[in-house]
């Protein structure tokens, strides 16, 4: 089997996990949990990736649990860290797991150099101490324990706010750590509201992020009904807040690209992802736009915005028979087609 690097210098400090009740959370992105089974008394995971977690599913021995927060188990004395790619959801994590599980928690950190994992000294300092003891493959493995009592976790406090405008109404966006644009309106969708046509009927925002894209549908039409889907249950958290803060209507749910999307729409828009942890990935927007046909009403349409480098045209059209580009910016492009 093939680990990741961080995975690698995991498994070169194995005897850590010996004897341990060991969650692992984070940049999850391998089965190295299964080959801590041989080690570790127990292994358990944390993750807000749906698509790692119905992975992980398989394994009967390991228990997965999904979700934008953590219901402690209370048998986990160690946490097995991979560093997000997010230095805020990082910081995020840390506060709700050491909460969760307590003093006296051993933790160890595994990262990418790039990532910034050096980050985790100076932020692990109000639970306790973590020392470096390895380094391998532009990766750092770390070690520590929570010896302060760590303050309550409380979901809401995370929340950031930015207010977007919308004609002359506004909205007010929430966000959690970790989700796309976190705080602030990224160029791309921006582009994408600027040039959407009125819009009716039943509309998926795919890769809802904050709900952004949904949200602004819903304010614009409000006689569109809206879904959103997205992999990360902190997305579908931070969409549902987003709506809720104003008093808007849309369902809100976790999917992996259509894995529990039902039904069939009039409009699909989205600002689909291509990055997963500092890698970039591409297959989920290839199946969103390949099987795009299948979700959409006789004459349904799709509407995305992606990065000009990005070849998503020639899916579009083999789905389609065709694509349009209605807009376009020195970074970004806008492409429609319609059955």
């Amino acid at each position: 089997m093939s680990y990741s690097a961080p995975s690698q210098i995991a498994a070169r400090q194995i005897e850590y996990f010996e004897g341990k009740h060991v969650l692992l959370a984070g940049e999850l992105e391998d089965t190295f949990a299964t080959e801590l089974e041989d080690t570790a008394a127990s292994v358990s995971i944390f993750t807000t990736n749906l698509a790692y977690a119905n992975q992980m599913r398989r394994y009967q021995n390991i228990e997965v649990q999904f979700g934008e927060s953590y219901q402690a188990n209370p048998n986990i004395d160690m946490v097995l860290l991979y560093w997000p790619k997010a230095k805020a959801e990082a910081e995020f994590l840390l506060a709700m797991l050491m909460a969760e599980l307590g003093t006296g928690t051993e933790i160890a950190v595994v990262g990418e150099n790039r990532s910034g994992v050096k980050s985790i000294e100076k932020m692990f300092a109000p639970y306790g101490r973590v020392t470096k003891f390895d380094s391998a493959r532009r990766c750092s493995f770390y070690w520590g324990q929570c010896d302060n009592q760590p303050a309550p976790f409380v979901l809401e406090d995370w929340y950031k706010s930015y207010p977007l405008n919308v004609g002359e109404q506004s909205l007010t966006i929430r966000s959690l750590p970790g989700v796309f644009s976190h705080g602030e309106l990224d160029a791309g969708t921006q582009l994408l509201l600027d040039n959407l046509p009125a819009l009716k009927g039943k509309v998926l925002d795919f890769g809802c992020g904050a709900g952004v894209i949904g949200s602004v549908i819903k304010l614009r039409h409000p006689d569109a009904q809206i879904a959103m889907v997205d992999i990360s249950a902190l997305a579908v958290a931070s969409a549902r807040e987003t709506l809720r803060f104003n008093n808007l209507d849309g369902e809100v749910c976790a999917s992996d690209v259509y894995s529990d999307i039902d039904g069939y729409f009039d409009h699909i828009v989205s600002n689909p992802p291509f990055h997963a942890g500092l890698k970039t990935h591409y297959t989920a927007t290839e199946t969103l736009l390949e099987r795009a046909p299948d979700y959409l009403n006789r004459s349904g349409s799709l509407t995305i915005v992606a990065n000009s480098f990005l070849r998503y045209l020639p899916f579009i059209e083999k789905a389609f028979g065709h694509c349009e580009t209605p807009a376009k910016s020195n970074k970004f492009a806008i492409y429609h087609a319609s059955k």
